[in-house]
C-alpha cells in the first residue's frame, strides 16, 4: 500500500509543499472564488439544491474540483512552483477518499 501511495504523490509531479490543499490555501480559494460569484461569475456547479450563499457554492466547486485555479508555491531560495487546483484536489480524492473543506 505504502508503494501506491508514494507512486500516486510522484505521478502529480508536486515538488513544493504538501501533496495536497493545506487550510491556508482552501480558504483562499474559497473566499477569491466567492468573491467572484458576487461580483456576478456563473456557477461552475449545480446550484438547485445548493444554499444561495457564494461561499458555500464556492466549496461545493472546490470539493468537485472544477474550479480553474493555479497556486503558486514558493521555496526559501525563490523558486516557485505553478500547480491547479484540480490536480490536488484529484490527489486528496485518490488518498483520501473526500475532501475536507
Amino acid at each position: 500500500m505504502g508503494k501506491d501511495i508514494i507512486s500516486l504523490i510522484k505521478e502529480t509531479g508536486v515538488r513544493t509543499g504538501p501533496p495536497r490543499l493545506t487550510r491556508y490555501e482552501k480558504a483562499r480559494v474559497i473566499a477569491a472564488r466567492a468573491l467572484q460569484l458576487e461580483l456576478g461569475a456563473f456557477p461552475l456547479v449545480d446550484v438547485s439544491n445548493l444554499p444561495k450563499d457564494s461561499v458555500e457554492i464556492a466549496k461545493e466547486e472546490l470539493k468537485k474540483g472544477v474550479l480553474p485555479f493555479t497556486l503558486v508555491r514558493s521555496l526559501p531560495n525563490g523558486e516557485k512552483e505553478l500547480i491547479p487546483v484540480s490536480k490536488l484536489i484529484e490527489l486528496e480524492k485518490k488518498l483520501f477518499g473526500f475532501v475536507e473543506i
